[in-house]
């Protein structure tokens, strides 16, 4: 009876297994999103003195575990204070941000044609890889940067937002919720490769997952964005 009742709270009931899948979806995407460096470790002191005088040092089971106890605990700690912390843009609707490298150029606004580099990845599929402009050549080889016009509406609203607040020059991972990625299949940018961009949208607007409350996961999007330059301003 006890198992027949931990199998309809668990599988059966829709609401407790959506809740739990929104919670699983959040701690995926966190995983995906941040990668924890962690610092190395400061050099050992130098010991001085007489070391004949010194009692000598005797191993015990004791001291082992100590010792190794110490050891697993610090790359935890120093990833803990070492983790990069995302920042919600002001008025993006959610999108957040982590700036990898400050741009020391000119911020776009509305009207300006910008060229960019971006990485696209889903949170979803363990942070598969969608698309890359720099993947894309020309004839020489040479990546060819994503060029659009700000405020045009061609592109997804989560990239808008994570370039109007972006010097030229900069780098910046961005975490993009559902409401500001794609809400149609002709919004910008979309991967050129056919099956990459079938896979994309059938996960995004997948209507049996959507209908189970994985939207939250499914519409998530993570980009790392290089602004390049203005091409042309208003």
């Amino acid at each position: 009876m006890v198992f027949k009742i931990l199998y309809y709270q668990t599988y059966i009931n829709p609401e407790v297994n959506k809740q739990k899948k929104k919670e699983i979806a959040a701690a995926s995407m966190v995983r995906t999103a941040v990668a924890v460096a962690v610092p190395a470790l400061p050099p050992l002191k130098t010991i001085t003195g007489n070391l004949d005088s010194a009692p000598p040092f005797t191993v015990t089971r004791r001291r082992l575990l100590l010792l190794a106890s110490t050891v697993s605990s610090l790359p935890t700690a120093a990833a803990s204070a070492a983790a990069p912390r995302f920042g919600e843009i002001p008025s993006s609707g959610g999108v957040k941000a982590l700036d990898l490298r400050d741009g020391s150029g000119e911020i776009p606004v509305d009207g300006d044609q910008v060229a960019i580099h971006y990485y696209g990845r889903l949170a979803a599929k363990q942070g598969w890889r969608f698309d890359s402009t720099y993947d894309h050549k020309d004839e020489s080889g040479d990546p060819m940067p994503f060029v659009f016009t700000i405020g045009s509406g061609k592109v997804i609203s989560g990239i808008e937002a994570a370039v109007k607040s972006m010097r030229v020059g900069g780098l910046r991972r961005v975490i993009i919720p559902p409401s500001q990625g794609y809400q149609n299949t002709s919004q910008e940018p979309i991967p050129p490769n056919f099956f990459d961009r079938q896979r994309l949208f059938t996960t995004i607007f997948n209507p049996t997952r959507l209908a189970n409350g994985e939207g939250s996961t499914l519409g998530t999007v993570i980009f790392d964005i290089e602004l390049i330059s203005i091409r042309q301003h208003t």
